[in-house]
């Protein structure tokens, strides 16, 4: 495809077309029988070993290892920053065209592995056929999207004259950062936050999630391919413990992009603020760290939407998502109707191994999060009435079924803390303006939906619902890179805007000149 001249976004494969399942097919049996390798660190453009391995494992069979990846230390965790730093040098005085061009490259390898990519996923992250080949599409699409911005950036800024002065403004890397990406988009996420920093002229350090690291270690092969230099990016895996809080605290790390959970995001952005003996600067810290996110189903809406996009929000890969619907705020006058739509929807969910294409539905990420999940399970037994699945089953793999609880208190633990799994609570509000009012009830801010057929209260939601990311009359999640700008409000994050023209400033710093002129 080469260098695009304006943004796309890829088309998502059709997985109901016999061509494209067959393909998909075959190359997950080609992946199958690759299994087990052990997988090496990548640092300073060299290929590296730590001395112990921890293996990667399918959530859906956890007997079957994917692959066994390095333990990183402290020591190797400086030793790639010491080369980023080394690579920085020469890649920041790299034209941005040339940068970008990296990154077109990048995209094109990414479509040719496309089937690959999505194979892997399927296996290490557990993730449908649809929702692997949605994160892969997305992953091309912010090398695209952030390359045409690095040429936008590059170009000449708007100034205002001053008589007797030449002017400017240009946008100059940061220096040397570090990329920690989360599991449940292991390809998008990872591909979007890390190449975002190089694209900008910056060096990186990406350091993958424990439990996928195979999709960085693929983005490795695939930027190595591109083109891009030994020590722009280096990929070290490890424990957060070691590695991560090295890489966080260290006086040479200018920058730290995270995608996670609040409590991690705040201990980074604590540690990261603080000024240890060597350290030139303020660290930058670009943060998402999830929600609660809620559906408002407002009396005036069309039902039957309304509980496909509820149902489509909250199990879509587990409930896995920052913007998975986890509320669903249900005006009284309709109530009773909306729930006695909404079982039988979530009845036809299929649940099983995913690299069955028929499975919809498939594990959680691991052991710790099957036995969090099904603890707010326990909890919302408690709170609420239980009205669908609430059981797991974990003598294969971790797997839960979609469950449902109706009459859960707006201030109720199943209300106001993230889950992240598949499990929807159904809050009865009294009328529209106490549903804004339960909506913007929690601490996050990070996506939201309205179906309502009156156009004052959409009016009105777009106004007070506070969220990052609101849908109107569609699902709260599935956010298109160009298209749907990411990142929420309070403790969802730093609403960074993932995908949008604003987040390559995120990896930039602007430096103003001016030329005394006779």
């Amino acid at each position: 495809m080469g260098r695009p001249t304006e943004f796309k976004n890829e088309t998502f494969i059709d997985f109901t077309k016999p061509e494209n399942r067959a393909a998909q097919q075959k190359a997950l049996d080609t992946v199958l029988a690759s299994l087990g390798k052990e997988y090496p660190l990548y640092i300073g453009g060299k290929e590296m070993k730590a001395g112990a391995t921890f293996a990667s494992r399918n959530p859906a069979n956890k007997e079957q290892i994917i692959g066994h990846f390095q333990k990183g230390t402290a020591e190797l965790a400086i030793k790639a920053l010491d080369e980023a730093w080394k690579a920085f040098e020469s890649w920041k005085r790299v034209p941005a065209a040339e940068r970008a061009e990296v990154a077109f490259r990048a995209a094109d390898i990414m479509r040719r592995r496309r089937l690959e990519v999505n194979a892997w996923m399927i296996l290490e992250a557990g993730k449908s056929w649809a929702e692997a080949d949605g994160d892969t599409a997305e992953a091309i699409d912010f090398l695209d999207f952030y390359g045409l911005e690095m040429l936008r950036y590059a170009g000449p800024q708007p100034i205002s004259p001053i008589p007797g002065e030449k002017n400017a403004l240009v946008y100059i890397p940061l220096g040397v950062g570090v990329t920690i990406p989360p599991w449940n988009f292991p390809m998008a996420i990872l591909t979007g936050m890390t190449s975002a920093a190089w694209i900008a002229g910056n060096a990186v350090v990406l350091k993958p999630a424990s439990v996928t690291p195979m999709m960085g270690w693929l983005y490795t092969e695939i930027v190595r391919e591109a083109g891009l230099p030994g020590g722009v990016m280096n990929f070290v895996t490890g424990p957060g413990g070691s590695v991560g809080n090295t890489l966080v605290e260290h006086p040479k790390t200018r920058f730290i992009s995270f995608t996670g959970s609040k409590e991690v995001g705040l201990e980074i952005n604590l540690k990261a603020a603080a000024h240890h003996p060597g350290q030139l600067w303020i660290k930058r810290v670009v943060a998402e760290m999830g929600g609660k996110d809620a559906i408002v189903v407002d009396r005036e809406a069309d039902l039957d939407k309304a509980v496909e996009g509820v149902a489509l929000s909250a199990f879509g890969y587990q409930g896995q998502k920052c913007s998975a619907c986890s509320r669903a705020i249900v005006d009284a006058e309709v109530y009773e109707q909306f729930v006695e739509k909404l079982v039988p929807r979530i009845a036809k969910i299929t649940q099983g191994d995913p690299a069955n294409p028929d499975n919809v539905m498939g594990p959680v990420i691991d052991q710790g999060a099957y036995e969090k999940i099904l603890s707010y399970v326990d909890a919302g037994k408690k709170e609420g009435k239980l009205i669908f699945g609430g059981e797991g089953d974990s003598s294969k793999g971790y797997f839960i079924q979609p469950t449902v609880f109706k009459d859960i208190p707006p201030d109720g633990v199943l209300a106001q803390e993230e889950i992240f799994g598949p499990v929807l609570a159904v809050i009865k509000s009294k009328d529209w303006e106490d549903s804004l009012r339960i909506a913007n009830n929690t601490e996050f801010g990070l996506t939201g939906a309205v179906y309502t057929q009156n156009p004052k209260k959409q009016e009105q939601a777009l106004e007070e619902f506070h969220v990052g990311n609101l849908y109107i009359n569609r699902k709260c999640t599935g956010a298109m890179v160009g298209g749907h700008p990411f990142g929420g409000f309070n403790m969802s994050g730093t609403d960074s805007k993932a995908g949008g023209r604003d987040y390559l400033l995120l990896f930039l710093q602007a430096k103003a000149t001016s030329v005394k002129v006779a």
